[in-house]
């Protein structure tokens, strides 16, 4: 009996523990969209624009590799992409910040974007993350904004992701596979790990 309500505790638990419930961001500088997966990216980069769109923010800040996997400049390519998806207009207002091939790390990739955000003189942000990935995220800025800029505001901006699943997320491997490496990763974090 204790395994099973111990299963079904860890089923509806571990989505709670991940998710931070922040509020919408409300008018800030700009939004911030952390790279992550292929389709994770996609999520993140649509929430960002939906912020734009909705005028929510005034500028969109890209995290991007400064190289494809093929050592082809990523820049030329996510502008066209997003030219065609949401228009020049939209476009005009998007900023990127290139992440070299060492940033393998949220912690590194707040690292560089510090000094993106720094560079725009911005005073307020919204970090746009992929669900699942809002706690430790949230975390992480936090502490680095603490030491880094502590007059820049930030809240987190959480979109759904394809790869977790909004609420059976033991029911698809790739669901549970996000779930288990997300869960170690913030315990790692929550135990002091960078």
């Amino acid at each position: 009996m204790a395994f099973i309500l111990l299963a079904i505790g860890l089923m509806f638990g571990i989505r709670l523990a991940l998710v931070a419930a922040n509020p919408p961001p409300g008018h800030v500088d700009a939004a911030v969209v952390l790279n992550g997966s292929m389709i994770g990216q996609r999520a993140r980069l649509q929430g960002g624009m939906s912020l734009l769109q909705q005028q929510e923010v005034n500028q969109l800040l890209v995290s991007i590799p400064d190289l494809s996997n093929w050592d082809e400049p990523v820049r030329p390519v996510a502008r066209q992409y997003l030219e065609r998806k949401y228009g020049d207009e939209a476009v005009a207002r998007v900023n990127f910040c290139e992440t070299g091939p060492e940033v393998n790390s949220t912690e590194q990739e707040a690292e560089v974007l510090l000094g993106c955000i720094r560079g725009h003189h911005w005073h307020s942000v919204a970090i746009v993350t992929s669900d699942y990935h809002t706690r430790r995220a949230g975390i992480i800025w936090r502490k680095m904004v603490r030491t880094a800029d502590p007059q820049l505001q930030i809240t987190m901006f959480a979109v759904e992701d394809p790869e977790f699943g909004r609420c059976r997320w033991w029911r698809q491997r790739l669901f549970a596979k996000t779930c288990l490496l997300e869960s170690t990763k913030l315990v790692y974090v929550l135990l002091g790990g960078k």
